[in-house]
């Protein structure tokens, strides 16, 4: 069988908790044959994941660089895409309930265009430029507080132009689409199905909008061109779901926000992460100082900063604890990476606290702490937690995703954003080693009975054999 498995920012460019679950996936079904289309930043990016041999090829879609501009369009193009932006603009603007399955007709549309003109040398003529600013500016009355300027206005053509260049990639028929991601890691499902009319999968494991969401309150833009540019997600994300014939959350916590967003509860079918047990074994022994470690990607969604803050609570108590920290920031993250070790500096924990950079055999990050902490503000369901459970290490973790579902009573859960309460469930742990030895055992008891990866794999190698084979789903809407 062939399966199209469309990424973004992921595999197999990046390491994560994403790209781990794409691994195992292909890794898990060596009878069908993978064909990789990655959405990635520039087309530069190096594959990081040695590739196993039924992974048949790799396509980078780049989503930013200079482009693939080709030539301007001419006459009859210019007319056809100013009809479609000004379409587009008029439905992005329009609260009504016929608004999202027409923003579906006009992204198709746009696809269409794209395979006789070149999308993105249309989104560069001046026509294009001064009629977005006339009807995008136009729509926003003198009386608001903030109207865009000429400037927002370049800033969000822009945004548009490199968020539907994925429209632009020719599609190649497969037996079964499957979207690891919603949002623009969707596109290029979406033309596959299209123009072939094969099935697609959407796979969440944090929630795509949510995240956009929580990435733009710090973002670069300002108000006008955040609004503008969430709406658009939000829009293409509730197309990912429409057009799914089966969405699959990697947790219950996920479904609600699906629905929320326009899902059909009977397209939904949870499937947890699952970990290789025989890579994770149990530990016996502890570090001998009072440790607390970290593994993940250093990113701003993994609020690194709550995490140090609460550890220098921890020293205040425990002066003898240890943090240590364990990943690399992605491209175009590294400025993180470096805001935290200033927090470090300033906080006086310079010496105790320390990033070690990417481990080699990631069960070490678990067994370098009597507690493994995860202090995201958005997750799925991370595999970070999963492995140190596996490992038999209890965890304190934010209550994010399905994090609670996943750890229920054999770890902590703490709010997010809490140094406090992050601090005090550490300071517990740390102190009494017969309740860590407790939770690490009911954790492991539980990793072991609901999350293997030989369960995730099989779920969706059924998945694939009946959407492949034109049968009905039996079970969408249960979880697995």
């Amino acid at each position: 069988m062939k399966v199209a498995l469309m990424t973004e920012g992921t595999y197999p460019h990046q390491f994560g908790g994403v790209s781990v679950w794409c691994d195992q996936l292909v890794r898990g079904m060596p009878e069908h044959d993978f064909h990789v289309v990655a959405l990635v930043a520039t087309g530069a990016e190096q594959p990081a994941w040695e590739l196993p041999a039924n992974v048949a090829s790799v396509l980078s879609v780049p989503l930013w660089g200079s482009g693939p501009a080709g030539r301007k369009p001419g006459r009859t193009g210019r007319r056809r895409f100013s009809a479609l932006l000004a379409e587009l603009v008029d439905v992005l603007a329009d609260n009504s309930p016929e608004a999202p399955a027409r923003f579906g007709e006009i992204l198709r549309a746009f696809f269409e265009y794209a395979e006789s003109e070149s999308l993105t040398g249309a989104f560069a003529t001046d026509e294009a430029f001064e009629q977005f600013t006339r009807l995008w500016c136009g729509q926003w009355p003198d009386t608001a507080p903030v109207r865009p300027s000429l400037h927002d206005a370049l800033t969000a053509l822009q945004l548009l132009d490199h968020s539907l260049r994925p429209l632009a990639h020719p599609p190649e028929p497969a037996d079964v689409v499957h979207a690891v991601t919603n949002g623009l890691g969707v596109l290029p499902a979406l033309t596959v199905k299209w123009r072939y009319g094969m099935p697609v999968i959407v796979t969440e494991h944090g929630i795509y909008l949510r995240e956009q969401y929580l990435h733009a309150r710090k973002g670069p833009y300002r108000w006008p061109v955040k609004a503008f540019y969430l709406r658009f997600l939000h829009h293409l994300c509730a197309l990912g779901y429409r057009e799914a014939a089966v969405i699959t959350p990697g947790n219950v916590y996920n479904t609600r926000w699906e629905q929320r967003l326009g899902a059909a509860a009977e397209s939904i079918k949870t499937v947890y992460n699952g970990v290789n047990p025989d890579d994770f074994p149990a530990f016996e022994e502890e570090p001998e100082a009072p440790t607390v470690s970290w593994v993940g990607r250093i990113d701003p969604i993994k609020d690194l900063e709550t995490l140090i803050r609460a550890f220098a609570l921890v020293r205040e108590e425990i002066p003898a604890a240890k943090l240590r920290l364990f990943g690399s920031p992605p491209g175009g993250r590294e400025g993180y990476l470096r805001q935290c070790e200033d927090l470090i500096v300033e906080l006086g924990i310079d010496g105790a606290a320390r990033f070690e950079g990417r481990v080699e055999i990631i069960r070490d990050a678990y067994e370098a702490g009597h507690v493994v902490v995860l202090s995201s503000l958005s997750e799925g369901f991370p595999y970070s937690v999963l492995e140190a459970m596996t490992c038999r290490r209890p965890c304190v973790a934010t209550d994010v995703g399905g994090v609670t579902e996943a750890i229920a009573d054999t770890g902590i859960v703490v709010p997010p954003r809490n140094p406090r309460a992050m601090a005090d469930a550490c300071v517990r742990l740390l102190r009494d080693s017969e309740l860590r030895l407790r939770l690490g055992s009911a954790a492991r008891a539980r990793a072991l009975e609901f999350f293997t990866v030989d369960r995730a794999v099989e779920t969706f190698d059924e998945l694939y054999e009946r959407l492949g084979s034109g049968l009905p789903l039996r079970y969408a809407e249960e979880s697995a």
